[in-house]
C-alpha cells in the first residue's frame, strides 16, 4: 500500500519515528485491520468505541492483536503531543508483514471535513453496484477504494450508496447510510454493515428522541419514496444526502434528521469537553 501517513512523525509499535524515514507502507500486503479516529481539540473523538471495534474486527477474520488498549492509547496520546495535533485524524494499523512479523502503526492522515455549505444544502451521492464480502470487518481493500473513487469523480459526488445484488442499499462506500418515511428511519441490520461508531450513536440518540429506527435496507426501486436521507461517519457527523444519481431528495428540511444531526453535534461536544484533560 502506499505511505498515507502526514505530519512528522508516526508510532510504530511503539517507538515514535520520523514520518520521512519509515519505510514499511511498501512492504503491507495483506488486507490490514484499521480504525480511523477523528480528533477535536486535540481528543480522539469517541476512543473506547473504535478500540472496541477494531478487536472486533480482528476476532471476526481470527487476527490477534498482539497489543492491549492501555498501549494503544498511550501510542496515540505519543502522536497527538509529537504532532500537535488539535484536529486531524488518526489512523490505526495493524497487520502482518513477511520477514517482520506483526506491526501496529499510529499515524496522521488527510482528513477532508465537510464545510457548514454542505450541511445547509446537503450533498450529492450515487449509486455503485458492490457487496462486500464481510461488510463486519473495517479490513482495507485498496482496489475497492480506487474504484469508488472513480465512481464519485464521473458523477461529481461525495458519497456512493452501496447496491447489492439484490437490489438493497446496505450501506455508503465509507458510512452508514439512514432514510426516513414518514416518522420512522430506515438503516441496514447490523449483520449486513460495518457498525460505525456515529451509527451507534445515531441509535441511542433515536432511542432519547423517541423516533422510531427499523432495521431494513431500502430498496433501489423505492429511493422516489422516501422524505429524507443521510449519511453518518467519523469526518462527517450526520450529513443530509440532497439528491441521489438524478433524484432529488429534501433532507435538509426534514425535521426528524434536523433534531438527529443537532443532538449528536451536542453529544460529540459533550465528549471532548468531558475528556480534555487526560490528553494534555
Amino acid at each position: 500500500m502506499k505511505k498515507e501517513a502526514i505530519k512528522d512523525y508516526v508510532i510504530l509499535n511503539g517507538k515514535i519515528i520520523k514520518t520521512e524515514e519509515i519505510e514499511i507502507f511498501e512492504k503491507v500486503e495483506k488486507p490490514p485491520i484499521y480504525e480511523v479516529i477523528r480528533t477535536i481539540d486535540g481528543v480522539p473523538l469517541f476512543l473506547e468505541d473504535h478500540l472496541e471495534r477494531m478487536f472486533e474486527s480482528a476476532n471476526i477474520i481470527g487476527y490477534r492483536i498482539d497489543k492491549d488498549i492501555y498501549e494503544i492509547k498511550n501510542d496515540i496520546k505519543k502522536l497527538i503531543l509529537k504532532n500537535n495535533i488539535d484536529k486531524l485524524n488518526i489512523k490505526l494499523l495493524s497487520t502482518d508483514i513477511e520477514g517482520i512479523g506483526k506491526v501496529f502503526l499510529v499515524y496522521n492522515i488527510e482528513s477532508f471535513y465537510p464545510p457548514e455549505e454542505y450541511y445547509k444544502d446537503g450533498i450529492h451521492t450515487t449509486i455503485f453496484h458492490h457487496e462486500r464480502n464481510n461488510p463486519n470487518a473495517k479490513v482495507l481493500f485498496t482496489s475497492f477504494k480506487e474504484n469508488v473513487t472513480k465512481k464519485l469523480e464521473e458523477n461529481k459526488a461525495f458519497e456512493a450508496l452501496l447496491v447489492n445484488k439484490s437490489g438493497y442499499i446496505p450501506e455508503g462506500s465509507r458510512s452508514n447510510i439512514f432514510f426516513v418515511k414518514g416518522d420512522k428511519v430506515y438503516t441496514a441490520k447490523g449483520t449486513d454493515v460495518l457498525i460505525g461508531i456515529t451509527r451507534k450513536h445515531i441509535f441511542n440518540i433515536c432511542n432519547k428522541l423517541n423516533i422510531k429506527i427499523v432495521e431494513e435496507s431500502i430498496h433501489i426501486d423505492d429511493i422516489r419514496k422516501i422524505d429524507g436521507a443521510f449519511m453518518s461517519g467519523t469526518s462527517v457527523n450526520v450529513l443530509p444526502i440532497s439528491s441521489i444519481d438524478d433524484i432529488k431528495i429534501d433532507s435538509i428540511n426534514n425535521k426528524i434528521i434536523r433534531e438527529i444531526k443537532n443532538t449528536y453535534v451536542t453529544e460529540m461536544n459533550n465528549y471532548i469537553s468531558n475528556n480534555k484533560k487526560q490528553w494534555k
